[in-house]
């Protein structure tokens, strides 16, 4: 299947970092988002981070400018995916929206294009489901930072083709990406092994058996994690770990993916790690000290 038109729904940090690295090769992005404000947004960080890489010496400052020259830009959906070959939706994890945007993307795409999600934990039968074209629905779980990481966590759905998810495996490697191809079952493989290490970490922190810097530092230190999981949890956003763990609790309906109660009280109190402010530590604009929240101060 020859892939030139991607079209990104969604452009807040996945999305405007798969639209980011699909322009870089070469190919030609709408990037879609209803808010014209965050499609601003995401065009500048986007900017900036190409700005990053050439002041690195990365890429030239001519290939800058031909990522931004890719990219487009689109409040409407039906518009958007008019020419598509592929379209990535990077939207919220939410399964009514994904279900609503899946709809309007099969009813205006072309019938050959591609429909992938970008879910890190929704079935991918059930987005298919809302589409007249479930063999050419798959799972495209890119991981943030997307321009960064190597990963591409390919999800295959129940009816998803061989071929649909062959293109999509040669696609991830002309991006530069590393693809792991797994099946449709709650949390996939990334997910259904991180989170409930995070989860662990959680009640490891909520039943007093160490504290927060402590539980973060033995994982660091003595499993070689570049991010202890509390932190981890932070950057993530503990509304999308809860979110994360509601599905495979409701999906496997075993006891042990039951979110930790002390996760549930940050939520409901909005304390989403590093989006809010504070998580399990505190977050100020332009600092990178690691200070820990008081809630959890000894």
């Amino acid at each position: 299947m020859s892939i030139f038109n991607v079209t990104v729904i969604g452009a807040g940090t996945m999305g405007n970092g798969i639209a980011h690295v699909f322009a870089q090769k070469g190919f030609k992005v709408v990037l879609v988002d209803v808010q014209q404000a965050q499609l601003e947004k995401a065009l500048a960080t986007i900017g900036k981070n190409l700005d990053r890489m050439v002041a690195k010496g990365t890429i030239a400052s001519e290939e800058k400018e031909e990522t931004l020259a890719n990219i487009s830009t689109n409040t409407s959906v039906s518009n958007g995916v008019a020419a598509a070959d592929l379209v990535v939706e990077a939207a919220t994890e939410n399964i009514e929206l994904k279900l609503k945007i899946f709809g309007e993307i099969d009813a205006a795409a072309p019938a050959n294009a591609i429909l992938a999600s970008n879910t890190s934990s929704i079935s991918i039968t059930k987005i298919a489901s809302a589409t007249n074209r479930p063999n050419k629905v798959i799972g495209m779980h890119f991981m943030n930072p997307v321009p960064v990481m190597k990963l591409v966590e390919i999800i295959n759905g129940y009816a998803t083709d061989t071929t649909v998810t062959n293109s999509i495996v040669e696609l991830s490697k002309q991006l530069g990406k590393i693809p792991s191809v797994v099946n449709d079952y709650p949390g996939f493989i990334a997910n259904k092994v991180l989170m409930p290490m995070i989860n662990e970490a959680i009640y490891s922190l909520y039943e007093g058996i160490a504290d927060v810097e402590s539980i973060d530092t033995i994982m660091k230190l003595g499993m070689a994690h570049p991010m202890g999981p509390l932190q981890l949890a932070d950057f993530i956003g503990l509304d999308v770990c809860l979110s994360i763990m509601n599905v495979l609790y409701n999906g496997y309906g075993n006891p042990k993916y039951a979110p930790c109660p002390l996760l549930v009280n940050m939520v409901t109190a909005k304390k989403l790690g590093v989006k809010s402010g504070e998580g399990f530590y505190i977050y100020t604009p332009g600092s990178k000290e690691l200070i820990v929240s008081p809630n959890f101060k000894k």
